[in-house]
């Protein structure tokens, strides 16, 4: 990564040219990086990168104030702002298989729902995972799992979900865009300060 100073004839500039350079702003600070492109956007990894990623975007706004102040000492300094600062340690946290928590730091603390993962039905290209909530104690959400093959371990790598729980209710997920075959499916549920639970027990589903 290279800063500039007045980049591309203006005060800052951002996107890709030629699918060469791409300029941006980090910390106020512009900067220009060679565009590289995933060799396999689709990995294991990358979905799993991408499903934490937009299960905490989409939660900061209703976690609450208390939640969201306890960032604001690691935001300031790093100079970030709170947002950044959860999305940035929980980031950490999920590289090491631990859950996400709303509060800096994680206390680790709360009881997991009481809850099944009843069943995978599958259709074509799809299979629908459903779970059922009966006591949310202090749940935020659930990891969703897949492998192709049965009595696996949950890992980071065969995460494909990750699922906010609100109410106690059926839950119900379809997996989309599967090619035909059998799949199979774990759960894990987690408490709003960073606990993760264990594995719920598979259950398998054929897509057409």
């Amino acid at each position: 990564m290279v800063k500039v100073y007045g980049p591309m004839m203006s005060m800052a500039a951002s996107g890709t040219l030629g699918k060469i350079a791409t300029f941006s702003n980090w910390k106020g600070r512009s900067y220009v990086r060679k565009c590289v492109t995933p060799a396999n956007p689709k990995s294991v990894l990358q979905v799993s990168v991408r499903a934490m990623m937009r299960f905490l975007s989409q939660e900061w706004e209703g976690i609450g104030s208390t939640p969201k102040g306890s960032w604001d000492d690691a935001a300031a300094a790093t100079n970030i702002s709170p947002f950044n600062a959860y999305i940035a340690a929980n980031a950490s946290r999920w590289r090491e298989f631990q859950p996400p928590s709303q509060t800096n730091p994680a206390p680790e603390t709360g009881d997991v729902p009481v809850a099944t993962l009843d069943s995978a039905v599958g259709g074509p290209s799809y299979c629908d995972v459903t779970m059922t909530i009966t006591t949310l104690n202090d749940v935020w959400g659930v990891i969703l799992f897949r492998s192709p093959t049965g009595t696996f371990t949950t890992s980071r790598a065969n995460a494909i979900r990750v699922i906010p729980i609100t109410a106690e209710e059926e839950v119900v997920f379809t997996d989309s865009g599967l090619d035909a075959g059998t799949y199979y499916y774990d759960a894990r549920f987690f408490t709003k300060e960073g606990v993760l639970g264990d594995e719920e027990g598979e259950v398998s589903g054929t897509a057409e």
